[in-house]
């Protein structure tokens, strides 16, 4: 079965362009919170990610993405405040990075995802900052078009993309990309993640991963926040509410049938066992078997994985759903002090 990768933009609620200029001044992050469910889902089926991590967040909550880190996932860079490349130039975008690489500099990132996937050729110059910056792939490019980001001419596959066109392959470009999985059916559908996670009913999610896998490594993504409904929902537009809420109290159940159908890793795991990445890569070494056919997680083989830091709260227990699936149970509670 062909090996799909899995990645989690590591972002606050509120790191979402439809809900600015309504965001309440005083506000809780939820952050721990959103993650119980996350981590609770990958633990059980013992599923290693790329948290692409954003540099406020390392900087809020160091200990969380160095236990991530050391659980076996592969830590990658978001920028550091959310800003869309659109909204900055190439200056302030070196800025960016340069704060969030100070952030991450034990885990020496080398792939990269721009907020809100805002990497176009309108702000291709991007790509000549990752590549001062040492990065070695991307994963921006949403070959759709939407209202707010999309590359609806870019390869749906895997690529380098040229510095003059990013819709064009340049076998000498110095960056991989791996674009969002896409189905093509007359038109560019999306069935990545985020949003389309909390829209698309499971057939047609289970059935689009599929088609993609069938042909190539499917890229799918999601939030914290796609799968945790704690935040506050806010008084704005209807087509920013739509986007921003829906389907948030179902995700949860669709990301566990995702995990326990196909076999996912990080992405520069995948793009490293495809000899795309440089030896020197530091990424994860991890299994892309998922736990069905093996020994289950008391297997000595397979390391632990736990929320970081975090007690277990009850998060709709859905996963019970599936207990001959999971190699573990996804727990309703835990122990307090439980770390990784």
């Amino acid at each position: 079965m062909t090996a799909n990768a899995l990645s989690i933009d590591l972002e606050f609620w509120w790191c979402n362009e439809f809900l600015n200029g309504y965001l309440p001044r005083d506000r809780e992050d939820m952050f721990m919170e959103s993650l119980r469910p996350l981590f609770a889902s990958l633990d059980a089926f013992n599923v290693k990610a790329t948290f692409f991590v954003l540099g406020a967040v390392a900087e809020r909550y160091p200990e969380v993405v160095h236990e991530i880190h050391r659980s076996g996932h592969e830590i990658a860079c978001h920028a550091y405040s959310h800003k869309p490349l659109y909204s900055l130039d190439r200056r302030e975008f070196e800025g960016e990075l340069s704060r969030s690489l100070e952030l991450l500099a034990d885990y020496n990132p080398v792939g990269f995802r721009a907020p809100s996937f805002s990497l176009d050729n309108r702000t291709k110059w991007a790509l000549l900052s990752l590549e001062k910056y040492g990065f070695q792939y991307d994963s921006s490019i949403f070959p759709v078009r939407t209202q707010l980001y999309g590359v609806p001419d870019a390869p749906v596959g895997i690529y380098r993309p040229s510095r003059d066109d990013l819709t064009v392959h340049d076998p000498d470009g110095p960056i991989i990309e791996f674009p969002l999985s896409i189905v093509r059916l007359g038109i560019n559908i999306p069935i990545s993640g985020g949003f389309y996670l909390r829209s698309l009913p499971k057939q047609v999610l289970s059935w689009g991963i599929g088609r993609v896998a069938a042909k190539r490594p499917a890229n799918i993504y999601l939030h914290p926040h796609d799968i945790y409904p704690g935040p506050p929902p806010l008084k704005v537009p209807l087509f920013s509410r739509f986007v921003t809420y829906h389907g948030v109290h179902t995700s949860l159940e669709k990301l566990i049938m995702l995990l326990m159908k196909f076999p996912f890793m990080p992405i520069g795991t995948l793009l490293d066992g495809m000899s795309l990445l440089s030896p020197e890569a530091p990424v994860p070494a991890v299994s892309a078997r998922p736990l069905r056919g093996m020994g289950g997680r008391d297997d000595p083989a397979v390391p632990p994985v736990s929320a970081p830091t975090l007690q277990l709260q009850s998060f709709d227990g859905i996963g019970h759903r599936y207990p001959a699936r999971a190699g573990k149970q996804i727990r309703e509670m835990g122990d307090p002090d439980e770390t990784l």
